[in-house]
């Protein structure tokens, strides 16, 4: 595990390391926004049982009249929490420990306002891949408007080699280059732990050409936490789409995140990506917000 930066101490800004005998202030914090907060949320809901190293990260926080009022998670993306009406000194403080810490992670995502805002602060020093400055947040607090595809399910952890590939293939569509690191690579830890832990949906199809098995359909609830399940990762095989799968996929994980994990399933989605916003609102999803994201 790569080592972290010396903790920082900002007494005279209002901008401070936090530890873990902060974590249920920052949790309040959090509290404010669930939705919006979700990636935050649920390392540190991991990190009030287990510390915050066992939750992988850092917490910077903003205090004012010596109350927290704005929280930072610092880990393998930088994931900022504004509450309430932007804090331009909280984004300045966060901005400049950011600065000051160097950048070891991959994108700074969460609410736009506060994203854009932290990223305008520092977009002079740091070159960014792309910025996605309007991905409607969307969430699903009952049942789905379309009915739910019977054969979308839990994958097994005996499943893994199959639902790996799917997974490589949906991320670099998306980002644009493949996070396949090797067996024990940070990426396929991640999809391997998504599978044990009950948070891997997929519809699964013999293969045409082989007999073997294959992934048509796939989705992850990669966080959650505050009472929120978020779903990412939403895949279909190219040579599968067009036959009506995503809707009813969609569907079948909202039934079953809903009943598992969270009453309140949400979503990100980049704005430009009509077909997906029509979809996902045929299912029944709301927009309530919009994130935004920051790739290096």
């Amino acid at each position: 595990m790569r080592p972290w930066p010396a903790p920082l101490l900002e007494r005279g800004t209002g901008a401070r390391e936090l530890g873990d005998e902060h974590v249920g202030a920052a949790l309040a914090v959090c509290a404010q926004d669930p939705v919006g907060s979700v990636l935050a949320t649920t390392r540190l809901e991991h990190a009030a049982t287990r510390g915050l190293r066992s939750a992988g990260g850092r917490l910077w926080g903003w205090m004012r009249d010596d109350r927290l009022v704005a929280v930072c998670w610092v880990g393998a993306n930088l994931v900022p929490v504004v509450p309430g009406e932007a804090d331009p000194e909280a984004l300045d403080a966060f901005a400049d420990l950011a600065r000051r810490n160097g950048r070891w992670y991959s994108s700074v995502v969460g609410p736009a306002r506060d994203v854009l805002g932290i990223w305008s602060r520092l977009q002079g020093d740091w070159r960014a891949r792309e910025v996605r400055e309007d991905q409607p947040s969307m969430v699903a607090d009952g049942e789905p408007a379309v009915a739910a595809d019977p054969a979308v399910r839990l994958s097994t952890p005996a499943e893994y080699d199959v639902v790996l590939p799917a997974c490589v293939r949906m991320f670099t569509e998306e980002v644009g280059y493949s996070p396949a690191s090797g067996p024990n690579g940070p990426y396929e830890t991640r999809v391997r732990s998504l599978i044990e832990r009950g948070r891997s949906f997929v519809r699964t199809a013999p293969d045409a050409r082989t007999g073997a098995p294959r992934v048509v359909f796939k989705a992850e609830v990669g966080a959650v936490g505050g009472g929120v399940a978020q779903v990412q990762g939403v895949w279909v095989d190219p040579v599968d789409r067009g036959r009506g799968l995503s809707e009813p996929g969609m569907a079948a994980v909202v039934r079953l995140a809903r009943e598992r994990l969270a009453p309140t399933v949400s979503l990100y989605v980049n704005g430009y990506n009509t077909r997906a916003l029509a979809a996902y609102e045929r299912v029944g999803f709301r927009q309530v917000g919009t994130y935004a994201t920051v790739l290096f």
